[in-house]
């Protein structure tokens, strides 16, 4: 092996100058390859933005803010047309009560069971498992609450109908089931050791500690989990679409089919509605009126985070 004299004389920094430049040309492609992506995304959802409040201003001008606010109907295809947005709500609204019934006790207590009293070897296997049924899409739920969980709920509740809310609540619950568990988990596996263990010292039982110490030290995360339980049950579309049925009505009845806000914009953008027309032009001030609600709740989510978070040294 040769030893080149003349690089014994080279100080440090001459040497691993080269390889150094080649790394801050390499850092620099990559910052500008996120930064690429990351304006992409940002512009992407500008620009659905706008489109939203384009063609929703274009919307009420054709149709008076205070007639989609109060009428009590919604025809927009009829000859005597009625907009009455409150009737797509309380569709989605009867949905998602049903669905937040079922999902939040549910997953909250598969989040305990998880966090608390499985093993880790069962942990390891079973939380995996959980979330498979998020991966499950949402069209076999929804033939699912038509074929299978309406016939059986109708052998005990005669006047249900063959579209209907509870069905297609029920089985929405258990669709967002895994959010809710997922999440909640995580916060209470969060929350340190030595909080339990202070209770323990002070002679509470598990299920005591569990109640006062760790779910409130974890009720951030777990409230977080909830309200985007909420936003996944409201923003719903395949589920509600086949199993809620298409049938707009104003009420709390959840036996009867019922039509939700995401249901009414796939019926609007099967192709059979000319473009730039006002039925077409109500699929953006649906759409408008479903993001105005779901930002809502990811700003009261962001908000509760904020002043309930417990933070732990």
């Amino acid at each position: 092996m040769t030893i080149n004299p003349s690089s014994l004389d080279l100080p440090d920094s001459e040497l691993f100058r080269p390889k150094r430049q080649t790394a801050k040309r390499v850092e620099f492609i990559v910052k500008t390859i996120f930064t690429i992506f990351a304006l992409l995304s940002v512009a992407t959802t500008i620009g659905i933005v706008l489109t939203l409040i384009f063609e929703t201003i274009e919307f009420f001008r054709q149709v008076p803010l205070w007639r989609f606010l109060t009428d009590t109907k919604w025809t927009p295809r009829f000859a005597s047309a009625q907009f009455g947005i409150m009737v797509l709500i309380s569709g989605t609204v009867r949905t998602s009560v049903i669905a937040l019934i079922v999902a939040l006790p549910l997953g909250l207590l598969a989040a305990i069971c998880l966090s608390e009293y499985a093993s880790s070897k069962v942990r390891r296997w079973l939380k995996p498992a959980l979330e498979i049924l998020a991966g499950i899409p949402t069209v076999v739920f929804g033939y699912f609450a038509l074929l299978l969980v309406t016939p059986f709920l109708q052998k005990f509740i005669p006047g249900l109908q063959g579209f209907n809310a509870l069905s297609a609540g029920l089985v929405l619950g258990i669709a967002i089931i895994p959010i809710v568990a997922s999440l909640s988990e995580d916060a209470i596996y969060a929350v340190p050791r030595s909080l339990r263990e202070g209770s323990y010292a002070l002679g509470a039982t598990k299920r005591e500690t569990i109640i006062s110490v760790v779910l409130p030290a974890a009720l951030s995360g777990i409230i977080a989990s909830f309200v985007l339980a909420v936003s996944r049950a409201v923003g719903e579309t395949m589920i509600l679409a086949i199993a809620a049925g298409q049938n707009p009505q104003l009420g709390i009845n959840p036996f009867v089919p019922v039509m939700t806000m995401t249901a009414y914009i796939v019926q609007t953008s099967k192709g059979d509605t000319p473009a730039g027309s006002l039925e077409y032009i109500t699929l953006f001030a649906v759409g408008m009126t479903l993001f105005l609600i779901t930002l809502a709740l990811n700003v009261f989510t962001f908000w509760f985070v904020r002043r309930f978070r417990e933070k732990y040294e």
